[in-house]
Formats: C-alpha cells, sequence, structure tokens
C-alpha cells in the first residue's frame, strides 16, 4: 500500500469514525414495558429517532413505582454515552437527586407525561395538561348527571403523586366543587366525595376500591378514576352488585381498550392524551440538543381531548370514532 491510498482510506476512517461520533445517544425511561401507553410512547420513540439518524437507548421499572430501577436505567444510558434523557418518573420526588446528577454531568433530562417534585428538577416536561384533563371530565360528569346530587368515589392512583392529585383536583374543579389548584400535590375531599381509595392505576386493584366503596356508601352515582384500567375495574365491581347502569364513570388516558369501553357504555366520558407526540417530540429536544447544545426548557403542552359516545350541549367533545382513530394500543 502506497502513502497516498493509506492517507484517502486514514481520512476515509476518520470521517467515519467523526459520523458514528456525532450519532446523537438518546435515553428513554418508561415507568413500565408492558402498559399499552408506555408502549407506544417508545414507538414513537423508536420512529422518531430512526427518522432523526439517533440512536435510542430504552428501559422501564418493572412496576409502577420502581423508582431503583429507573436510576439502575438512566445510570447505564449515561454510561453509554446517551446526552440526553427522556423520562416517565416512577416516584416524582425520589428520582430528584439522580436527575441532579445526570443533568451536572451535561445530559438533558425531560420529563415525559409525569413532573418530578418540583418540576424544574428536569429541564423541560412533555405531557398532558392532567388538571386540564381533570376539567374536561369534571364538566361532562356534572353535564350527564343532570342536576342530580353528586355522591362520588374517587380511584386515585396513590398519594402525593402529580398527575394522580392535577387529575384528580381538575375533576372536583370541572364538576364545580371545592378543591385545589393544579400546584397543589394533595387530593381534595369536598363532602360530595364520600370514598376515595388508590387503585394504582391497575384494573384489579380498581375493582377492589370500588368494592370498598360500594360497602361504605351503596348510593354512588358517580366514579372518578385516575385512568381506564382502574374505570374497567370500577365497572366490574358495579356489575357484580348490580348497579352498573345508575353510575356515571368518567377516566384519563384514550387507550384503544378505553375508548372501546367508552363506546360500549363501561365509561361515559375519557380525556384522551398522546404518549407517541410526548416521545417524538422528547427525541427531537434529544438530536436539537446534539447539534446546537440548545436546551429545552419550560412545560410543552401535548394536548388533551374529551372522547364521549353521547354529545352534550355545552361541553365540548369528541366522538369515539375520532378517539378511536387517535388511539393507542390494541384497535
Amino acid at each position: 500500500m502506497n502513502f497516498k491510498h493509506a492517507t484517502v482510506i486514514a481520512a476515509l476512517l476518520a470521517a467515519s469514525g467523526a459520523t458514528m461520533a456525532a450519532e446523537p445517544v438518546i435515553g428513554l425511561i418508561t415507568k413500565t414495558e408492558i402498559n399499552p401507553f408506555f408502549v407506544k410512547m417508545k414507538e414513537g420513540a423508536q420512529a422518531e429517532a430512526k427518522k432523526l439518524g439517533a440512536k435510542l437507548l430504552t428501559g422501564a421499572g418493572k412496576a409502577d413505582g420502581d423508582n431503583a430501577g429507573q436510576i439502575t436505567a438512566m445510570e447505564n444510558m449515561i454510561a453509554a454515552g446517551a446526552k440526553t434523557i427522556l423520562i416517565t418518573p416512577s416516584d416524582s420526588k425520589a428520582i430528584v437527586p439522580a436527575i441532579k446528577k445526570a443533568r451536572a454531568a451535561g445530559v438533558m433530562v425531560i420529563a415525559l407525561d409525569s413532573p418530578a417534585d418540583p418540576a424544574d428538577a428536569t429541564d423541560a416536561l412533555f405531557a398532558t395538561d392532567n388538571f386540564k384533563a381533570g376539567v374536561l371530565i369534571g364538566q361532562y360528569a356534572k353535564a350527564a348527571l343532570g342536576g342530580k346530587k353528586p355522591v362520588i368515589a374517587t380511584l386515585d392512583l396513590f398519594p402525593g403523586h402529580p398527575v394522580g392529585a392535577q387529575r384528580h383536583n381538575g375533576f372536583l374543579q370541572g364538576y364545580g366543587l371545592q378543591s385545589f389548584d393544579a400546584k397543589n400535590n394533595e387530593l381534595a375531599k369536598p363532602a360530595e366525595v364520600v370514598c376515595m381509595a388508590d387503585s394504582f392505576g391497575d384494573r384489579a386493584k380498581g375493582q377492589t376500591g370500588m368494592e370498598n366503596c360500594l360497602q361504605k356508601n351503596p348510593d354512588i352515582n358517580l366514579v372518578y378514576t385516575i385512568n381506564e384500567p382502574a374505570a374497567a375495574g370500577a365497572y366490574n365491581a358495579l356489575k357484580a352488585a348490580g348497579k352498573e347502569k345508575g353510575v356515571t364513570i368518567v377516566s384519563v388516558d384514550g387507550g384503544c381498550e378505553g375508548v372501546k369501553n367508552v363506546g360500549k357504555g363501561v365509561i361515559t366520558a375519557t380525556s384522551q392524551q398522546y404518549p407517541l407526540k410526548m416521545a417524538s417530540m422528547g427525541v427531537a429536544a434529544g438530536v436539537e440538543y446534539a447539534k446546537t447544545g440548545k436546551k429545552a426548557s419550560g412545560y410543552v403542552d401535548t394536548g388533551v381531548t374529551l372522547i364521549a359516545d353521547k354529545a352534550i350541549k355545552g361541553v365540548d367533545s369528541k366522538s369515539v370514532k375520532v378517539g378511536t382513530d387517535l388511539c393507542w394500543g390494541t384497535k
């Protein structure tokens, strides 16, 4: 091999190395791997990474609340060269020290769906306006009850979680009841709320919570649920008690299974959110940071739409067909 050829080959190798080094590495850490919401989030991130030429690393906790699993995933991703981490915090407070450590090392951290506590622990938040999602179903529930006195059960997430508090308190405000504002992570409990139970967003726990609430007060006529799996569990409990026809159930999520249940009358109305959009925006922000050094900042609202089978005058909603077109999970 002569000197000229060696020089050309060296230049090509150097260019190839530079290209590989320039490939942005972005990490996505979700609460779990099996929830359809996070499956769709992962799909959105993968599609955007492929489109923009980024390398995507993915990880998740074993279950909602697995803070240790998320911290391990974050540390592994940073060691693998990730300069942007997208995370849906399982424990909004406990994850903060790990986030601070990552940011101190020059990693941009964007929360998706759920904020950290405090929210400014991350560079940015791309998420549903969860308080607004609650307000929308509260307004619809009040209209649906048509003047009846509400006897309410709430199937919440778990104490202290910002998303759970925002949806719960937004629902109460939308109904016109005593509530807290969007910055308060406590759960308001006006007199109309006769029972509160933690469902952890789980169908079985939602069913158990509803069973317990019916034992406390069999006259419940309105059920707020943190998400659609909890709503399905509540319906099962009501049906077993022969009370499913006299109770309005409202929820938040907009997954395909949940939208189907709106069409079936299992859920009266739901606020639909858009996980694919959250993730694709997060990846795009990571690529932008890699190219220009500009970090995303603040809160970005990724949208929410009220889906109901029956339109009610004075309440803006979209049909089950629209919800099905935009839903996530198996159609």
